[in-house]
């Protein structure tokens, strides 16, 4: 059994991330979610997992995670089954919890269903005619992923860039569209994450931004549904083609 304390800095609590980092915006359950105990489990493991702070094959028995939490086993194990449910990890009778790698074919089908809903996010945004107050915070995402490709700060676009992506969801006005498209994210969250300084600098994202915006803005849900869709066919085809260059064939 891996030992937690490898995972983890001189302080053995680290090893579950608590009040170390918080999730992206993009991927935050919803506040209510934080003030019950399995809630507040499920939060610490799946950060650790989504920020590789737990690598693909990381194991930790239910007794070992509960006592890292100072928590007892049955919140943990509850949060436990909600993150095998949303593929992150395998739960093992008596073993207690595997994080599961994602395989380059596991992302070309998550990009597949990305790609699709998010153009259908898209398309039905533009159809809302938003005024351009609500539209504002999408110009915000980008102007602030410029800024920071500016600085070179490669942490702060990808915080932008998830941002862009998190309010174009909450625009689309669909809810149960949003959740499936976060759960996807997610296992797509720890390969953008491993690559995001192996590849080259991402300035086509905001071009394709502002050019979803636009379109967004013009009342065009066609346009609109086009131009996501491209976007995220190209980002996908180059991050599957660095993880064949690189021979990575689990994340």
């Amino acid at each position: 059994m891996q030992d937690l304390a490898e995972n983890s800095s001189d302080h053995p609590g680290r090893a579950l991330g608590i009040g170390v980092r918080k999730q992206s915006a993009a991927s935050q359950p919803e506040p209510t979610d934080a003030v019950t105990l399995p809630g507040a489990a499920y939060q610490a493991i799946r950060t650790n997992i989504l920020d590789n702070r737990w690598s693909p094959g990381f194991q930790a028995t239910e007794q070992e995670v509960a006592t890292q939490l100072s928590m007892s086993r049955t919140p943990v194990r509850e949060a436990l089954m909600r993150l095998q449910q949303e593929g992150l990890i395998e739960v093992i009778p008596r073993h207690g919890m595997r994080v599961l790698p994602v395989s380059p074919a596991d992302m070309k089908e998550i990009y597949e269903v990305l790609t699709s809903l998010e153009a259908t996010a898209a398309e039905l945004t533009a159809a809302r005619q938003l005024t351009s107050a609500e539209l504002r915070p999408l110009e915000e995402a980008s102007e602030a992923m410029d800024a920071a490709l500016k600085r070179d700060d490669l942490d702060a676009w990808a915080k932008a860039d998830e941002a862009f992506h998190a309010r174009l969801l909450d625009l689309c006005g669909n809810r149960m569209l949003k959740q499936m498209v976060l759960n996807t994210w997610d296992r797509a969250h720890r390969a953008r994450m491993v690559t995001l300084r192996l590849r080259p600098k991402p300035v086509n994202s905001t071009r394709e931004h502002r050019a979803l915006v636009k379109a967004i803005r013009q009342g065009d849900p066609v346009a609109a549904r086009d131009v996501q869709r491209r976007h995220r066919e190209r980002a996908g085809t180059e991050l599957l083609a660095l993880l064949q260059r690189l021979g990575l064939n689990r994340l």
